[in-house]
This record gives C-alpha cells, structure tokens and sequence, in this order.
C-alpha cells in the first residue's frame, strides 16, 4: 500500500541523471514494507523526487537519513 501526500512541491534539485541542477517534483510517500496481517505496523515514510526535465524517479526512506 502506497499513500501520497497531496502537497506536491516543485524544488531545484540536483539530478543523478541529468548531471545537473533541474526541477523536481516531490512528495512524501507512506509504503507499507511487508505484507499479511502486520502490513499495517510496516509503513514507513519515503521521500520522492521525480525530475521534471527527464523523469528519473528516486526514493529514499526518511527514517534512514
């Protein structure tokens, strides 16, 4: 299960792809990590960026940075 705030931000980031600062969109993402009956204990927040200029799309789980 995947929820995606409604909040989404347009920032200058840099870009793994691109090489260089573009605009990204980005939203916070909360991801349940297992499945079953303790998928609801599981979700954890992600942050999500997505370049405006190429569409590379990266993740990263904030309760790790």
């Amino acid at each position: 299960m995947i929820t995606r705030d409604s909040g989404v931000r347009n920032r200058t980031e840099e870009c793994s792809t691109c090489r260089r600062r573009t605009r990204h969109q980005v939203s916070i993402e909360v991801r349940a990590e297992s499945e079953g009956e303790n998928a609801a204990f599981s979700r954890e927040p992600y942050r999500v960026t997505d370049c405006l200029l190429c569409g590379t799309t990266t993740s990263t789980r904030m309760n790790t940075v």
